[in-house]
């Protein structure tokens, strides 16, 4: 048996053992990093440090008050909030009790809120703030099983038999400690690896969203498998701004725990360009929607400089792409990443005037992203490879406790989401279709056995609903989803997110772009516009000051995002060619439902809300 095979075989049952294994391994070593806003609420934020130590005095406590409470094994307890060093906290807090977080977005209304409470039958809701608690609170006699609001920042909320400060529950739990100094330990060592540890709800695309019962043994294995692939060391500093709800930012917390680095924890995305030259990270995960803004972000921001530095920048792009497929090709050949020496000089050159600056941007000790939770397009990938920032492109779902595959180090190879993580299975069905086997994959939706068996086999192969194709050494490359495959009325197959990646690396004025075709004559496509990178154009063009909305609707707009779009037709098969396109009066976004807190496209609600536009472009077309 190989170190690696006995590293996962030997697993304890839970995240929650792992736990106290690195509390009693490295009390004193730094766990977390949080930031403190200024009380003038002007200024840059204070970060402050907690210790392996101190930050299980506060999860114990967590643990004790909700047992106090009368939380038992499995029992769930809801957690609604954004990313912050608090979430982490409570959610240790609550295996360390034996129960099962059950997550909920922010950004999740009143209803669906009422309903994902009520689904998981959850007995405590911890809330972010007054806002969440209102949520509950207004719904209070949906919610016959919950027991409990314990909320994180009370300010502006009275606290009663009903609603209680996360202080004063971990005060509560402190003193019930000092009455029973065993009660953690023997709450965790009662934790079995076939037990409930957390239950995600799915934000589907239709209907009401289904919970994904994950177990300890999921959590367990995802921290020694992450561990096995060699990453990431003790000495590593992850920045952490990914929502917690997810099952992608949740995966991390627990490869954080086996490992033993550092984690700095902020999840206001408005600050990540602040925080990163504080933090400093050496490592960190994003969705492809952040590295396509700073992309087209570092490109409007040259185009602003004027036609010689835009000229400067489109060159040093190409440069870095150049340099990313030369040196990945040479390095999957001959296990060295070199480059020609013609190359190597332009790209010692870009590196002066573009690369290095955009490295010093990311707090200049980044080694490498991990990029999931959709498709990142190849050429933005290349372009960041080029550049010296290593985007490792993964690859994995709710389902599977999100990390099934990554890009391996050195050897990763932009367009492919790399190889399985060690314990993991794979194989391609004769439709193309991905499917997963492993201890990674889920027990099953919460109370939908034939939701469950319409994609868990018996013998526990995970139908992923993704289409893709692995290559002769292992590297898996993601073709679309299964049902977004559209088949035009000619017959040809297209993947729209492979088109709508292509026009996010031409266009940098994007932020969203949905590509429509099934049983059409020809695609088309409905755009929307990144708002700050617009409002810049429109100083140039003779429309600054205007609204958003007009600036989409000016002439002059839809003539420069048509050049784009010709560019893009001028890279693609005829079948795939966007004949027609129309922008829309605003940005997609989460509170209209049209994309996912991951930032996902939920393609039919876009397609229902814009009906009206897409009929249009097909208006007195000849549909075969």
């Amino acid at each position: 048996m190989t170190d690696t095979q006995t590293l996962i075989e030997n697993r304890p049952p839970s995240v929650a053992a792992l736990f106290l294994e690195r509390v009693a391994a490295t009390p004193d070593a730094e766990a977390y990093r949080y930031p403190v806003p200024p009380a003038s609420g002007q200024g840059p934020d204070d970060w402050k440090s907690l210790s392996w130590a101190q930050a299980a005095d506060r999860v114990f406590a967590i643990a004790a008050g909700l047992i106090e409470l009368g939380v038992e094994a499995e029992q769930r307890v809801a957690l609604a909030s954004s990313t912050r060093v608090e979430w982490i906290l409570a959610d240790l807090g609550i295996m360390c009790a034996g129960g099962a977080t059950t997550t909920v977005y922010p950004q999740t209304n009143a209803d669906e809120s009422t309903y994902i409470l009520s689904d998981s039958e959850s007995r405590v809701l911890i809330a972010e703030d007054a806002a969440q608690v209102a949520k509950a609170v207004e719904k209070r006699a949906e919610l016959p099983d919950l027991m409990k609001v314990v909320v994180i920042d009370p300010a502006g909320v009275t606290e009663d038999d009903f609603v209680v400060s996360l202080a004063e529950l971990e005060r509560r739990g402190a003193a019930y400690l000092e009455q029973h100094p065993q009660l953690i330990k023997e709450r965790v060592g009662a934790i079995t690896k076939e037990q409930l540890a957390t239950l995600i709800y799915t934000s589907g695309t239709t209907g009401r969203p289904k919970g994904v019962r994950l177990p300890h043994d999921n959590w367990s294995y995802m921290a020694k498998a992450i561990s096995a692939t060699g990453m990431l060391g003790a000495e590593d500093v992850q920045y952490l701004w990914l929502p917690l709800a997810h099952v992608f930012g949740k995966v991390l917390t627990s490869g954080q725990i086996e490992i033993g680095h550092v984690t700095a924890v902020d999840g206001r995305v408005d600050k990540i360009i602040e925080n990163l030259p504080v933090v400093r990270p050496t490592y960190m995960a994003a969705v492809p929607r952040i590295f396509e803004k700073v992309y087209n972000g570092v490109a409007a921001k040259a185009r602003e400089g004027g036609a010689a530095k835009y000229k400067i920048f489109q060159w040093a792009a190409e440069v870095a792409r150049e340099y990313a497929k030369v040196t990945q090709d040479n390095f999957r050949r001959t296990g060295t990443a070199s480059a020609p020496m013609g190359l190597a000089a332009r790209h010692k050159v870009a590196d002066t005037l573009v690369y290095g600056k955009l490295r010093e941007a990311f707090g200049g000790r980044l080694r490498a992203c991990v990029s999931g939770a959709s498709a990142l397009a190849p050429e933005i990938g290349y372009f960041f490879a080029g550049a010296g920032i290593h985007v490792l492109e993964g690859y994995g779902l709710t389902e599977s406790s999100a990390a099934s595959f990554v890009n391996p180090g050195e050897a990763y190879r932009t367009g492919t989401v790399g190889k399985p993580l060690p314990g993991t299975e794979v194989r391609v069905a004769d439709d193309g279709e991905i499917l997963l086997r492993g201890p990674g994959i889920m027990q099953g939706y919460h109370k939908l056995p034939e939701k469950t068996a319409e994609v868990l086999e018996s013998d526990g192969w995970f139908h992923t609903g993704d289409i893709g194709e692995l290559s002769p050494d292992g590297y898996l490359r993601i073709t679309d989803r299964k049902k977004d495959l559209i088949k035009t009325s000619g017959g040809k197959y297209v993947a729209p997110a492979e088109v709508e990646g292509q026009f996010k690396a031409v266009c940098p004025y994007v932020s969203n772009i949905l590509v429509h075709g099934a049983d059409r004559n020809y695609c088309t496509a409905l755009i929307a516009l990144d708002e700050l990178a617009l409002q810049e154009w429109a100083k140039d063009n003779g429309l600054e000051g205007r609204p958003y909305a007009e600036i989409v609707a000016a002439p002059q707009t839809v003539e420069m995002v048509d050049g784009y779009v010709r560019e893009l037709n001028a890279g693609l098969q005829r079948w795939q060619t966007i004949k027609k396109f129309r922008l829309l009066p605003r940005d997609l976004d989460v509170e209209h439902g049209e994309i996912t807190p991951s930032l996902k496209l939920k393609r039919p609600v876009v397609e229902r809300e814009y009906k009206h536009l897409i009929e249009d472009m097909y208006a007195g077309a000849r549909e075969k």
